[in-house]
């Protein structure tokens, strides 16, 4: 079906942040499949996690016990705020089992009228027809009337929006710590920590939409780490299989209580390939040092692309992001500096609000910057001109 507009180029294999084309150019991978590969291609350890795997079992069903999706959950909820998680296998499954997991809560403590989910203008949480409904983005909308009811949105970051919003049917407030397909818009600290305060007094769970976010992309595990307040329940996905297709529903035990048998599943979640895979990455991530050099190297790659803007800005406006997801908002047409970008051999991803995203894998170094950065020069020098 023609439901992506394609780039006429395929990549034939990857090894660490290159990918290489059929002809064996070399192209610097600063998009990672949109947030996904964060430790880059074929890593040797996700390679022999996953092969290794592949050689003992693929599949079994959630029908029994799987224990490294034991371990799995075991550590997750050791470095967040997390007690419980629920695997699937992309990050609309689970905002959607978010979703559900926020009705059944209060319909569990007496609230059954409680269903409306408050979102935020800018926002992208899935392709499926709730997720659509709680996104704000008309193109991914048209055609798929009547959007799913239970969705009210406001301005990103107006708390005062958000207090008139909540009525006697409000259950939750869905929210991305950073905005990543409405075009890299941080959430001030303040203005989560606003949104914690209005759940507690309102009895609303707040639910963080960490699918792009999360995984080291902020420079932490988890993008909320950056404010004074957790969640109760957070989606998580893209960067958590290194590249392999695994979803996350995390949430505290009060909160996921409302999950019993047969309220919810997956017939491929948390399968053993799907549970090696990002059991590895966790591997490679939590190793001491590992998330604080990242971190620093996206102060690096954030600093160096402000210089390149405040010497072209007729061609970036701004530059914004936090860790290593950036976002330049462009003064010309985004779709000109990324195709300029590309013929230079550096890959990137265009959002919302004019924006073209660098979101490298996590592993990269000084050189790569010095390699992305003499590329950006050069394409903007040609735009400017």
């Amino acid at each position: 079906m023609q439901n992506y507009a394609r780039v006429d180029l395929a990549f034939e294999r990857g090894e660490g942040a290159y990918l290489f084309d059929g002809d064996g150019a070399r192209y610097l991978d600063f998009g990672s499949g949109i947030a996904v590969t964060v430790l880059g291609h074929c890593h040797p350890h996700l390679v022999a996690a996953l092969t290794g795997q592949a050689a003992k079992l693929w599949h079994c069903s959630n029908l029994f016990r799987i224990p490294e999706q034991e371990r799995l959950a075991e550590r997750l909820a050791a470095n967040s705020f997390a007690a419980k998680a629920f695997f699937c296998n992309s990050g609309a499954e689970a905002v959607e089992a978010g979703l559900k997991l926020v009705r059944r809560y209060h319909d569990e403590t007496g609230h059954p009228e409680r269903y409306r989910v408050i979102t935020f203008e800018g926002s992208f949480h899935g392709r499926t027809l709730a997720t659509i409904s709680a996104g704000t983005n008309a193109a991914h909308q048209k055609g798929f009337a009547p959007l799913v009811d239970g969705f009210d949105h406001v301005a990103f970051g107006n708390l005062n929006e958000v207090r008139a919003a909540i009525g006697p049917e409000t259950a939750a407030i869905l929210v991305e710590p950073v905005q990543g397909e409405g075009g890299i818009h941080p959430a001030d600290p303040a203005f989560l920590d606003g949104l914690r305060a209005v759940c507690d007094e309102f009895g609303l769970l707040l639910f963080f939409d960490e699918v792009q976010t999360g995984i080291g992309r902020t420079g932490k595990l988890f993008g909320y780490q950056w404010s004074n307040v957790a969640p109760d329940l957070m989606s998580v996905a893209k960067g958590l299989g290194g590249g392999f297709p695994v979803a996350a529903l995390l949430a505290t035990d009060a909160a996921a209580k409302a999950i019993v048998p047969g309220s919810h599943g997956s017939t491929f979640g948390g399968n053993p390939l799907a549970m090696a895979a990002a059991n590895a990455v966790l591997d490679v991530l939590l190793a001491d040092g590992f998330l604080a050099r990242a971190a620093q190297v996206g102060r690096v790659l954030m600093e160096r692309t402000r210089a390149v803007a405040a010497r072209h800005p007729k061609v970036i406006a701004e530059v914004r992001g936090r860790g290593l997801m950036i976002g330049l908002k462009c003064a010309v047409p985004s779709a000109s500096l990324n195709d300029a970008l590309r013929k230079r051999r550096v890959l990137a991803v265009t959002a919302a609000d004019n924006v073209v995203r660098f979101l490298p894998p996590l592993i990269i170094e000084a050189a790569h910057v010095d390699e992305a950065m003499a590329a950006l020069e050069d394409a903007c020098r040609e735009l400017a001109a």
